[in-house]
C-alpha cells in the first residue's frame, strides 16, 4: 500500500471530518466517548475484527468511557487508504452504542 499523495490525502480527508490530522507525523485520530467502560471495550473489540480483516492496526487506547485512536500506515511511512478505510469503519460501528 502506497503513501497518499497531497491531492488523495485532501479527499479522504473530507470523507472523515470528525478524524484530525497530523501532517507532522502523516496519522489521522479521533477520540471516541462512550456510556461507560463496557460500550468502550465492546467498541474496540468490534474494530479488532475490522482490523484483522483489513491487516491493518490500529494504535489506540482506552480509559474507562474513552477510546482514542491513532491511524497512519507504518510501512509506507504515512497514510494510506487503508487508514481512511478504518476511519470510516470506527465512525460507522459508533452508531451501534448509545452516548458514542
Amino acid at each position: 500500500m502506497s503513501k497518499l499523495d497531497p491531492q488523495e490525502l485532501v479527499g479522504q480527508l473530507a470523507l472523515v471530518p470528525l478524524w484530525l490530522h497530523d501532517p507532522l507525523r502523516g496519522a489521522i485520530s479521533r477520540s471516541f466517548k462512550f456510556a461507560d467502560f463496557a460500550q468502550a471495550f465492546a467498541f474496540m473489540a468490534e474494530l479488532a475484527q475490522v482490523a484483522e480483516h483489513l491487516n491493518h492496526h490500529p494504535e489506540w487506547r482506552n480509559v474507562y468511557n474513552r477510546v482514542e485512536i491513532v491511524m497512519t500506515t507504518h510501512d509506507a511511512g504515512g497514510l494510506t487508504r487503508l487508514d481512511f478505510d478504518f476511519a470510516s469503519r470506527a465512525d460507522a460501528a459508533l452508531v451501534h452504542y448509545a452516548g458514542g
